[in-house]
């Protein structure tokens, strides 16, 4: 099994907005249907509440690792396991990078999710398989936010 998801989608936008849509709290919430409670710092811990639709009671817990203007983002976000019981913060975390690179017409977003043999092993597949369907929803979220 392997222990990360890639995504990559090519934008038909600058790096700059592409940048904006990712650093920008506000604008991340909107496209990534999340309600975050501030802007992501390097080092801080990012909290909010999701919003995409039968998710409205999952929490967001992350930490960002890296923000470098115009090429990466990156945050561990703790998994949300309802039935074990354990607070969000008590769960285990993977590693998600957005890195951004010119091309013509436009940005190549790149999206890693890594760490998942952090996740208790009677989860692993389960999340890894639906987060990798939900990094093909987001790629096309984040498209059509920063083509309009």
């Amino acid at each position: 099994m392997s222990d990360r998801i890639v995504k990559t989608v090519e934008l038909r936008a600058p790096v700059s907005r592409v940048w904006r849509a990712l650093s920008d709290h506000e604008e991340f919430g909107a496209w990534f249907r999340v309600r975050l409670d501030g802007p992501f710092v390097p080092g801080g811990i990012s909290t909010g509440r999701m919003t995409y639709p039968g998710y409205e009671h999952y929490p967001w817990l992350a930490t960002v690792e890296k923000m470098e203007p115009e090429r990466l983002l990156s945050f561990r976000w703790h998994d949300f396991d309802e039935a074990s019981g354990l607070a969000v913060a008590d769960q285990s975390t993977t590693l998600v990078e957005f890195r951004l690179e010119p091309v013509a017409g436009g940005t190549l977003l790149t999206i890693t999710e890594s760490g998942f043999e952090a996740l208790p092993e009677h989860r692993r597949l389960e999340v890894l398989r639906g987060n990798t369907q939900g990094w093909n929803i987001q790629a096309e979220n984040i498209a059509h936010h920063v083509a309009e």
